[in-house]
């Protein structure tokens, strides 16, 4: 896989200096008017609705629209009662250049996020829409500089970290060769269920037909904090590799995951031992809430001395910012 698989946007900027880059973050942050930061000028909690057992997100994507992180083209419904269970994603689309709209049901666990101490994984998150929203929209109606060489990413192979609900493996899946979600044991039984909600005969130990929809969808368990209690050398047998002989990580996703501090280590030595120099992107989406911590975590990421780390500008809002790294060659 080409390195050229993600194309930094014009105008971003390197990322070299923790608190250079949180000063100037968190200002800009700051500066925004209340009302327009983040869904309903709301700003810190992220959750969609935790009170909500299914959830329906819909993404409307338009070739006049520019892309955007809106959540008003996001419906969210409380469907436990009339629930599709069984039926696959939705994609709705006349011809090339007609709107098209992609229909997702996810379940939550709202007992195990009130229950399980530090579990937020169990209930969607909106950085997860915003985020998928985005690329989506790109992928659908390409610009003249889009975040990802489609083809390339057509035949990558990503990993996220922190999958939570699986809303991104059921929404991007499509467009790359494989994706891998992963999480703690404890919330796997939540994404597989979401997969399979989404895509027709899709279980944990059935391997759909190649090529249909959800067929190159795996979950798997990685504990950030299991890996970083193993000696070094034997992380590199603990986390999921891609499927097909030989092949690395192209890209690993992030997307919401830096809220507490006490895993921050752990999450900074998954990424260093997931990655492959000079051939994964990593990109982490990060709602700007404490500034201590999101700073602690470029500062961990930065201390390894080998990353290019870049602020990826002119696709999402405030509070969302956007890291993309590439590990160098030591």
């Amino acid at each position: 896989m080409d390195s050229n698989l993600l194309r930094v946007p014009d105008g971003s900027e390197s990322v070299t200096d923790a608190d250079e880059e949180i000063f100037l973050v968190y200002t800009a942050l700051n500066q925004k008017p209340t009302d327009q930061i983040g869904p309903d000028g709301f700003r810190g909690l992220g959750h969609v609705d935790s009170r909500k057992d299914i959830i329906s997100i819909r993404f409307e994507l338009t070739a006049l629209s520019h892309p955007t992180s809106s959540l008003s083209k996001v419906a969210e419904d409380n469907l436990a009662s009339k629930s599709r269970k069984g039926k696959s994603a939705r994609r709705t689309c006349n011809h090339a250049d007609a709107p098209q709209t992609i229909e997702i049901e996810l379940a939550q666990d709202k007992t195990a996020l009130r229950s399980r101490k530090g579990d937020t994984g169990s209930v969607l998150w909106r950085a997860s829409i915003a985020f998928a929203q985005v690329i989506l929209q790109q992928h659908q109606f390409p610009q003249s500089n889009p975040l990802f060489d489609k083809d390339l990413l057509r035949k990558s192979h990503i990993l996220e970290l922190g999958a939570g609900t699986g809303l991104l493996s059921i929404a991007l899946s499509a467009l790359a060769k494989s994706y891998t979600a992963t999480d703690i044991a404890p919330l796997l039984p939540l994404i597989r269920k979401n997969v399979a909600l989404n895509f027709t005969g899709w279980t944990y130990n059935t391997r759909l037909q190649e090529g249909s929809p959800g067929s190159n969808i795996c979950v798997e368990e990685l504990d950030w904090e299991t890996l970083l209690s193993l000696p070094p050398a034997r992380r590199s047998h603990y986390y999921p590799k891609p499927a097909e002989p030989n092949a690395e990580w192209d890209l690993v996703l992030i997307v919401d995951c830096i809220y507490h501090p006490s895993l921050l280590p752990a999450l900074v030595e998954t990424i260093e031992t997931v990655c492959t120099a000079a051939k994964t992107w990593v990109l982490v989406i990060v709602e700007l809430r404490q500034e201590d911590v999101v700073r602690e975590f470029l500062e961990r990421w930065l201390s390894k001395g080998t990353w290019q780390l870049f602020r990826v500008e002119g696709l999402l809002e405030l509070p969302y910012v956007i890291w993309a790294g590439q590990k160098g060659v030591p």
